[in-house]
């Protein structure tokens, strides 16, 4: 069987032998959009067993089967960085769960903050939009996308041992600087277009277990910052390093 070129993630088990079920629209995008057919191998992934190379063993236009052979790839976990964001334009804000996914993020947390110009998101698409990420960039996890909650209600629970990263945006005016380069669970803290509010700002310098930086001699749009953010961390005390 030669080696797949498209990667399905499905919530099956995968193991030698396993045989998985293809709801309607994958069998739709598998055998209607990329033309699959019955022995085409298919890599498959779940976020719990690694990745899989699979055939498929029926193909119709509403279901389908395939069945796991080997494996060809153990699960790959991130490092214990989740990334917290203000939503903002819908297209930006499936940029960020995008680039999120694809650079690492462990979770991916939507926050409303004083400034946040959007009440709500749909958590159903950005989690989708991860797993459309994690498909293409060859991951084997794919983070969870919590709905949206409000930065203080989430401030207010926040367990100490995660320490924040607060990237803010009233620092800007040189090179980026204070990142810091110890390991352990940390979060990513990126506000809204209009910046965090003094409030946010004065709350987020108070606890212990955040600390501020710099992103850069100019102030980033929100989409932009979350990248360099994450960029900056990866390279320091992620698996990039």
């Amino acid at each position: 069987m030669n080696t797949a070129k498209i990667r399905l993630y499905v919530e099956q088990p995968l193991g030698p032998g396993q045989t998985v079920r293809l709801d309607r629209d994958q069998a739709h995008y598998l055998f209607g959009v990329m033309r699959q057919t019955v022995g085409a191998p298919v890599a498959l992934f779940n976020g719990i067993d690694g990745e899989w190379l699979s055939e498929v063993t029926e193909a119709g236009k509403k279901a389908g089967a395939l069945e796991c052979r080997t494996q060809t790839r153990p699960l790959q976990m991130p490092p214990d960085l989740w990334l917290l964001f203000a939503p903002i334009k819908k297209a930006r804000t499936d940029f960020i769960v995008e680039k999120a996914t694809e650079m690492g993020a462990a979770r991916i947390c939507p926050v409303q903050t004083d400034f946040t110009n959007s009440e709500r998101v749909r958590q159903d698409r950005l989690q989708t939009h991860a797993i459309e990420a994690a498909e293409q960039c060859g991951g084997t996890f794919v983070p969870p996308v919590d709905d949206l909650a409000k930065l203080g209600t989430l401030l207010d629970r926040w367990d100490p041992a995660r320490r924040i990263l607060f990237c803010d945006e009233a620092l800007a005016g040189g090179a980026a600087r204070d990142m810091p380069r110890d390991g352990g669970p940390w979060a990513i803290l990126i506000g809204p277009e209009g910046g965090f509010s003094e409030a946010e700002r004065a709350r987020l310098a108070a606890l212990p277990h955040a600390h501020a930086a710099r992103l850069g001699p100019r102030i980033l749009r929100a989409d932009t910052a979350a990248v360099a953010a994450l960029t900056l961390w990866q390279t320091t005390m992620g698996d990039w390093a």
